[in-house]
């Protein structure tokens, strides 16, 4: 899933989508409501991004639709949980001119972004985040089912890398913070692509860099090793709270 989110500020950047009849319809990656003043993310338009306490989740945007000074919002999430029924809604944030959208991280099953002006009125956004299996974390995070784990040693099902399963704690030179760590191996003469939460690190070709650590922020890290595109690795590791003590 792509990773690349839209965090522009306001839905100024979609003026020149005009608003498309009585109904949520697509237009440019997002759907207008029934108001033609507040907008979401096309129902297509899940992202997959790094939430800075959970990790890796899906996230869609939202917020008002080319908003007037006078106008605010406020934004809520009703999640039902598809195998128990369970409905929660929880307000996300309030939009005004200023600050006219927001981010809004889903949860598995089916959610329910719903946009309420202040001054009366209220546009309704669904998204399905069902679950491909049971346990799943969320949809961001792929099926590593058949990866095998060996002691510390977790094997992914290409034979191409592997890597271990506990973490270390080690000083990030990147963010000056003491974080968890995993190394990553290439097991054979690949050439393999590294990255960590979609974003490359660095690239192992099974002779002169054998391995290479990950370091994890908060929450869920999803590791990928790929080898062009004939296979792709992946690993889950939880970050914990994106950092640590050193021993």
């Amino acid at each position: 899933m792509n990773s690349k989110i839209i965090l522009s500020s306001g839905a100024a950047v979609f003026v020149a989508v005009m608003a498309l009849g009585a109904s949520a319809q697509a237009a440019t990656g997002i759907q207008v409501g029934a108001s033609g003043k507040t907008y979401a993310s096309a129902p297509d338009g899940i992202q997959c991004a790094l939430n800075p306490v959970t990790g890796m989740a899906p996230v869609v945007q939202a917020g008002l639709y080319n908003p007037k000074r006078n106008t605010s919002a406020t934004v809520s999430l009703t999640v039902t949980d598809i195998p128990t029924g369970t409905t929660v809604t929880n307000d996300i944030t309030t939009v005004n001119f200023i600050s006219p959208d927001t981010n809004v991280w889903l949860a598995n099953g089916n959610n329910t972004v719903v946009v309420a002006l202040d001054r009366g009125g209220a546009d309704s956004y669904a998204f399905d985040t069902s679950l491909s299996y049971p346990g799943q974390p969320n949809i961001c995070i792929p099926d590593i089912r058949d990866n095998q784990v060996i002691g510390d040693l977790e094997y992914a099902v290409s034979g191409k890398s592997y890597a271990t399963v506990t973490p270390g704690c080690a000083l990030n030179a990147r963010t000056g913070l003491a974080q968890k760590y995993v190394n990553l191996f290439d097991d054979g003469n690949y050439l393999l692509n590294v990255s960590v939460n979609n974003v490359p690190l660095t690239q192992l070709n099974g002779t002169t860099r054998l391995h290479t650590p990950v370091f994890l922020s908060a929450g869920l890290n999803v590791i990928s090793a790929a080898n062009g595109s004939l296979s792709t690795d992946y690993y889950v590791r939880d970050g914990g709270s994106g950092s640590c003590t050193l021993p």
